[in-house]
């Protein structure tokens, strides 16, 4: 699990959750909604109702993590040995220990915002928020572990990926005190994405290289060359950031029945003859009244 595999599965899954979040965040930008609590389609009643209100993201989440616990353990043909029998002072696979804990979080977290969205009578968010900010505190101290140890590429490629996590930490931790802000939701988007994507990159600079020709620690120009594939996923995560808000936009003003309800109140006057714009004429009114009767003085003799 600590090779190709290992990092190819977990970027995949980063990834395809922050395209999730990409759409999520754009769609409660575009109608104007809540971040945390989405307004469910006026059509949806009954069954679809409830439906809309399940975890997708937690159940995600706990799917995967599972998912991936399970693949650590059954890649070992002798299964997760902690130690050794023979020398009993020599701890055993230290690399899949660590995938081990970073996978189980992963669960935890998932069943934490299953059981705070559709089992606790109130969503508890600062709960949800709180155990984020654990866990990628944690994620952070391992992969601080992690590359103890890993020199030339190998080090240079975790380390980049230890200053995403680090941000990510950062945003998740600020949004404890500013939870809906859509800012941070933006920028916590973007760094799921660039983890993700770094992952993934990383799987095949290290085991699988594109070329065929692995990459050598001690050529400062691939070393380098590492900071510049840094930098162009950054470029592109953006761009795939911009595509997504544009699609996202196009699709609900054009077909999302919501934008319709929303655009009446921004045009009352088309709805009826009773919005609030004939509601502010006799105001209107009065205000010219006043004014007449204060020109009348001055006009007088």
């Amino acid at each position: 699990m600590g090779k190709f595999n290992g990092h190819l599965y977990p970027g995949l899954y980063l990834f395809s959750y922050g395209l999730y979040q990409a759409t999520v965040v754009f769609k409660a930008m575009t109608v104007n909604d809540s971040l945390l609590c989405p307004s469910c389609p006026p059509k949806n009643k009954g069954i679809w109702a409830r439906l809309w209100k399940i975890s997708y993201g937690g159940w995600m989440k706990m799917v995967t993590g599972f998912i991936l616990t399970v693949y650590v353990v059954i890649c070992l043909d002798d299964g997760m040995v902690l130690m050794n029998r023979n020398q009993l002072s020599r701890f055993m696979y230290p690399k899949e220990w660590q995938h081990f804990t970073m996978f189980i979080l992963l669960t935890l977290n998932g069943c934490v915002d299953v059981t705070s969205k559709n089992l606790l009578p109130q969503r508890c968010v600062i709960l949800e928020k709180g155990t984020l900010v654990l866990i990628y505190c944690v994620l952070l101290m391992l992969l601080v572990s992690h590359v103890q140890g890993s020199t030339g590429v190998e080090q240079r490629v975790h380390s980049l990926l230890i200053v995403v996590v680090f941000q990510l930490m950062l945003v998740l931790t600020v949004e404890l005190w500013a939870p809906s802000a859509f800012l941070l939701s933006l920028i916590e988007t973007f760094l799921f994405l660039m983890m993700g994507s770094w992952l993934m990159q990383a799987g095949f600079i290290l085991y699988r290289p594109v070329t065929g020709y692995p990459w050598q620690d001690d050529d400062m120009r691939d070393i380098v060359f590492v900071t510049i594939f840094f930098c162009w996923h950054v470029m592109i995560n953006a761009l795939c950031l911009l595509g997504i808000y544009g699609i996202s936009s196009f699709w609900h003003r054009c077909y999302s029945p919501s934008l319709k309800t929303t655009g009446s109140i921004e045009a009352p006057y088309h709805a009826s003859t009773e919005g609030p714009v004939y509601k502010l004429l006799p105001k209107v009114e009065r205000s010219e009244k006043d004014e007449q009767a204060l020109l009348l003085p001055e006009s007088s003799p």
